[in-house]
Formats: C-alpha cells, structure tokens, sequence
C-alpha cells in the first residue's frame, strides 16, 4: 500500500495548475447516461473516483473512449444494465447519482446502498421521498435502492429539501430534466458544481434555470441530445494549496481557478494575514514570511466555508499564532484526523462539534494514518509545516480527490516522495 514520506520545513514557493472538480465531473459523468448521443467531456481529472464512476457506466453498458489528456467520451445509447452493485458503490457514495438518471430514462435503478468516506451519515431518504413524490416506486432490499417508475415518466411537481443535501438536489435535478412538466425544487443546495451541472444538462438539451440559488427550475424535456462540455476547476484543490503556502509561510500561486467559487475561503486567508492578488482565473497568496495568524472557522452549505475545507483548515491553526476553534456542522464525524494531528505534537482539544486549536510554531514529524479524503490532505500539509520526516500512510484516500498531489507540491519545493509499503 503507497505511503507519502513528507521531509517538512521546506517554504513553498511557485505556481500549480488545478485539475478538473471531481465534485463536479462525478455527477456531469452520471448525467451522460440522460443523452441519446455522443457527450465528450474535457478538463476531468484523472482521479480513483472518476476511474471508478467510468466502471460503473461500463458496468451498465455505456460505451467509454479515453485519450491521453483525459478527454472522456460517453456513449449513453448502449445503455443495457440498470444495477449499480455493491462492489462499486462501497467504494465511492456518488455512485448514488446514477439512481435519477437511470430512473428517468429507463424507468428502473437497482443501486446499491451508498459507502464512500466514514465521515458521518449521509442518509439519502432525502432523494428518495422526492422521487417517491414524482411518481417513483421505491423499496429498499437486500442493502439495495429498487426503484420503479411503472407509468411511464416521472411527474414534474414542486419539492422541498428538509434539510440542503447536494447529492440530493443533482440526483433530483437530473431525474427532473426527463420528467413530464414542471420540477421546482426548493432549498436546493448552491454549490457552484451543482451550477456546473445545470450547466451541462442545458448544453445537451435540458431547460433548468435557478441552479446557484435555493430554488431551482426544470421544464421537462422529451429527449437529450450530445455534446462537448468542459469540467470546472476543482476549487477544493485551490483551497488546498493555497493553505499549503500559508501554512509553510510562502507564496503560492493557483491558476485555471474560478476566483468567485472561494470568497469564503479568501476572507480567511486574509484574516490570517496573507497578501493575496487575484485574476481572472489565478489567485495568488504571499505570507512575505510570516506566520500565520489563528482564525475561527465554521462549516456550513455553499456560500459559506466548506466542509471539505474544515480539515485542512484545522492543520494550518496547528502552527498559528493564537487560539481557534473549528466549528463542523456539516459531519458529525469529520474530526478523524485531530488524534493523528496530535501524534505530531498539536494541540487541539475536541468539545461535540467544536475543535480548540493552540498553535505551536513548529509541529514534528510522525507515523500518521489517513482516515479519508480531506483529513489525509491536512496531515499532508501537517507534514510539509513539521520538523523532520512525516510519513503518511493509507494514501488511497487522498487519491480518491488529489492529482499527482506530490508531484504539484514538489513543484512548489516540498520534499514529498510517494512509496510502496
């Protein structure tokens, strides 16, 4: 099993290109099987999770073509399985979107009850009480989602989320694009990868509007056609390496980033004391040396701090100058990484929901062990800030929503190598 060993305490310093969103390229992936053509897909990134979504639509029959730079061409026409099995889906939750596609266009799904990240419940009755309110059949069996739609298509009617789910708004809103009249879909999420969704259902033929606010819109349509799409930018990437600047006190620059998508995390980096520029499609994070100063975050649905930021947040408060807390309200089980972070000298005490950071000036390096995809970054970064040598094992985590992360981050200057065992 690879490992990363981290010779820490080098400054990063450099520019990185950020990859394909694998938020977003999963469930445009899973919506490819709503078109009656060909639908060829750039800019997606080569990621375990997007190599296992391409099985799955094998697996149900679609045809896939691949060339060198990760173009991704689908042809959703020999579509001829409808059952997304266990051995798949426990690998990776968003095998769940291919429910609503599949749902709607072939009128029946067997999907397997979802695995992914063990970072809390992620139940997803939300989908199904909405496809139920469409028209949909649904038992649950065997570890199994059965559903059924025995009178032709899906009926378009007004829903309302309970709660913001944004699994739950794209697999609504791609059984919505296919369903006979109109879907409003109310407290949907807004996250710009559900936009970058609507956005590719439209470019093939779909009439969605609203997506980026709470209610979104679907008129129905008879079929889907093809069509080329390019994949957003991966702002969690951005993110990630920009606090990878931070926390080494460099200067870091992201590029091919859509600047609008991480307001909420640039008012942080600012509030640490970072000097930022930014561009049309770049955004550049200069510490001028300094260390960074704590800050108080706490995660909530788009627009405000993500999630998915949380962890990587919490190991830069590790070598702040002050005291934080790190609020989850998201997951309740997303502070894995807090007793690793501690092996390497943090100090951090965990209250419920609430984390308490302490910066130190300097962390040191230790045996660590990924827990999932966002607490193997933060120890990642953990070891590029700490004395000594960091090794961190059970990186398939990391390789599940990270391209080539060593190789970017050696072209920022970091010691990091990727070893077997």
């Amino acid at each position: 099993m690879d490992k990363l060993i981290i010779q820490g305490g080098k400054v990063l310093c450099g520019d990185v290109l950020i990859s394909g969103s694998k938020n977003a390229a999963l469930p445009i992936m899973a919506a490819t099987l709503l078109a009656m053509d060909n639908v060829t897909l750039s800019n997606v990134p080569h990621l375990k999770d997007v190599t296992t979504m391409m099985e799955l639509l094998g697996q149900l029959g679609a045809k896939l073509v691949v060339d060198e730079k990760m173009n991704v061409q689908v042809d959703a026409s020999y579509t001829n399985k409808f059952i997304a099995p266990y051995d798949l889906v426990k690998t990776m939750r968003a095998s769940i979107l291919v429910l609503g596609p599949l749902l709607t266009r072939f009128g029946q799904a067997d999907v397997s009850l979802p695995g992914g990240c063990a970072i809390g419940t992620r139940p997803v009755d939300l989908h199904l009480k909405a496809l139920k309110a469409m028209g949909a059949e649904i038992i649950v069996k065997n570890g199994y989602i059965k559903a059924r739609c025995k009178n032709g298509r899906l009926q378009g009617r007004p829903l309302v989320f309970d709660t913001v789910t944004v699994t739950g708004t794209e697999n609504i809103l791609m059984a919505a694009v296919l369903a006979e009249g109109k879907t409003i879909i109310k407290n949907a999420a807004r996250e710009p990868e559900v936009v970058d969704l609507a956005n590719f259902l439209n470019t093939i033929g779909a009439d969605v509007t609203g997506a980026g606010t709470s209610t979104i819109e679907v008129n129905g349509v008879e079929r889907l056609t093809g069509g080329a799409y390019s994949v957003m930018p991966d702002r969690i990437e951005a993110g990630t390496y920009l606090t990878a600047g931070a926390l080494t006190c460099g200067r870091v620059t992201v590029k091919r980033v859509k600047p609008e998508n991480l307001l909420s995390l640039l008012c942080k980096f600012e509030e640490i004391g970072a000097a930022l520029e930014i561009g049309e499609d770049w955004i550049s994070l200069d510490m001028h040396g300094m260390r960074p100063q704590a800050v108080n975050i706490s995660t909530a649905p788009y627009p405000a701090f993500p999630t998915d930021m949380q962890a990587q947040f919490m190991a830069l408060n590790t070598v702040a100058d002050g005291t934080s807390s790190v609020m989850e309200t998201v997951f309740e089980n997303r502070f894995m990484h807090v007793q690793e972070l501690q092996r390497m000298g943090a100090q951090i005490s965990v209250h419920g929901n609430t984390a308490m950071v302490s910066g130190i000036e300097r962390l040191t390096g230790a045996q660590v062990m990924a827990t999932d995809l966002r607490a193997s970054a933060s120890l990642i970064l953990a070891g590029l800030a700490a004395e000594g040598e960091t090794t961190v094992e059970r990186i398939y985590h990391v390789d599940r929503g990270y391209e080539r992360i060593e190789e970017k981050l050696s072209m920022l200057g970091a010691d990091i190598k990727r070893c077997d065992g």
